[in-house]
């Protein structure tokens, strides 16, 4: 794959290059993404390598549509495109799988198949390199692995490819940083990592004067009287289930 314009390198490039995650977002504009679930061009972010995967807090939640060995692949995988690096969280905190996985009961239902096809390949490839899942690697071969799959280089797994890689950068990406509504951006980490003060209806000449200084406000767009939620039921999957 190749990533040029705004990113102007690969994947490889971007982890061997000493790229933090903090920088790489800034320089990306994604700042729109707080308010949409739209796709985004942002490439992925920076981690330290360390021998092996970081520990991950529990997923309390159960999952709508994902098993559990494709929910830990697929963390994994979003883990290392928005690490928690630089003291900060990323896409796991953020419960970007959650956001996914409720997305592909509804609005992103086409992407079901692509997920479970290739979430299974991962782990294959995985266990035909280490012996293990692609969520128990450690994080220098996961990131060999993904840098690989942008290039269509694993040949063995054709479903490994940047196809793959897209839908899941733009996912994980629509997950950590859109309004919490939809499943993802858990305690607005997000919205907290771009520096974004949240929703309001109006702002003040003393709100705008402060800029970057105004506290957040730590709501949901729905959170409003002037949007109405979904009701929630075994019928309803949520806001995403109905593209909103």
């Amino acid at each position: 794959m190749n990533m040029k314009n705004k990113n102007d390198m690969s994947y490889a490039e971007m982890t061997g290059a000493g790229l933090s995650r903090r920088r790489l977002l800034k320089g990306a504009g994604l700042t729109g993404a707080a308010l949409v679930a739209t796709g985004s061009t942002s490439a992925v972010a920076q981690a330290s390598e360390p021998a092996a995967p970081a520990a991950r807090i529990p997923l309390a939640e159960a999952f709508e549509t994902l098993t559990a060995a494709e929910s830990a692949a697929l963390d994994a995988f979003a883990s290392r495109l928005i690490p928690s690096d630089d003291g900060t969280p990323g896409a796991h905190e953020a419960r970007a799988v959650h956001f996914i996985d409720r997305g592909l009961t509804g609005a992103m239902a086409a992407s079901r198949e692509l997920y479970a096809v290739g979430l299974a390949g991962l782990d294959d490839c995985a266990r035909q390199r280490a012996g293990v899942p692609f969520a128990q690697l450690p994080t220098a071969e996961q990131d060999a692995i993904i840098d690989a799959m942008t290039r269509n280089a694993i040949l063995e797994f054709p479903m490994l490819n940047a196809g793959l890689f897209n839908t899941v950068r733009t996912h994980t990406i629509e997950g950590t940083f859109s309004d919490p509504y939809y499943g993802g951006n858990r305690d607005f980490v997000g919205w907290t990592l771009l520096g974004y003060p949240g929703v309001r209806i109006a702002s003040s000449v003393e709100d705008v004067q402060q800029g970057s200084a105004l506290a957040p406000s730590h709501q949901s767009a729905y959170d409003m009287p002037t949007y109405t939620k979904d009701p929630v039921g075994p019928e309803n999957a949520g806001g995403t289930s109905h593209g909103h």
